[in-house]
């Protein structure tokens, strides 16, 4: 990797750090040639502070290192986009980010989804809701419905019908995110292990 210090007078280049598992963007910060190097070896984020005039290892005060995963250089060999495993918030103010944002993958609608799911289950008295219902009702139902769902997939899948198989896969989905959180998981934590398994094979 071929990193051109020397475009900027003072021999730095800015260094963004996003996190591996959510890419997250989660700050921003400068490196001379010698806080890449000690990165590199240390597998610790390290910056040159620019008021301190000297390196700095994110997390050599707090204990929230940035644990190095990999890093690239731009088209321009004067940018830096080091993906990171962060210990702990990264933000001074204990923010997960340094935009004051919740480092959670992103998962769009799914997200939201599963917040909406989190919520009718702590209204377990509203009658209107069919989640608060099921709920109501306890996992085994739960279990039960996402069992219902599979198989109706299943079926749709072997039918030419896209409409009908895409409407039963979301149907499936749904309330499988019931189930995860009825057990007291979110989508996040099979992603975890997902990831995990790739990492390893």
């Amino acid at each position: 990797m071929r990193v051109n210090f020397k475009k900027q007078p003072d021999g730095l280049v800015p260094a963004i750090i996003q996190d591996n598992r959510t890419q997250m963007v989660l700050m921003l910060g400068y490196m001379n040639e010698e806080a890449l190097e000690k990165t590199k070896d240390s597998q610790k984020v390290t910056f040159y502070s620019r008021s301190k005039k000297r390196l700095w290892t994110k997390g050599e005060e707090s204990g929230n290192y940035l644990e190095l995963i990999d890093i690239k250089a731009d088209c321009d060999h004067d940018a830096l986009l080091i993906r990171v495993h962060p210990t702990g918030p990264v933000c001074h103010t204990g923010s997960d980010t340094c935009w004051d944002e919740e480092n959670s993958s992103n998962t769009g609608f799914l997200d939201r989804l599963e917040a909406i799911i989190q919520k009718r289950k702590n209204e377990p008295d509203n009658e209107k809701s069919y989640v608060a219902s099921l709920f109501r009702k306890g996992i085994n139902s739960i279990a039960q419905k996402v069992g219902e769902e599979a198989v109706e997939t299943i079926i749709e899948a072997k039918d030419p019908n896209d409409g009908l198989f895409l409407n039963e896969s979301a149907d499936l989905l749904f309330h499988y995110l019931i189930l995860l959180n009825a057990r007291g998981y979110r989508l996040k934590d099979v992603e975890n292990i997902l990831r995990e398994r790739h990492r390893n094979s």
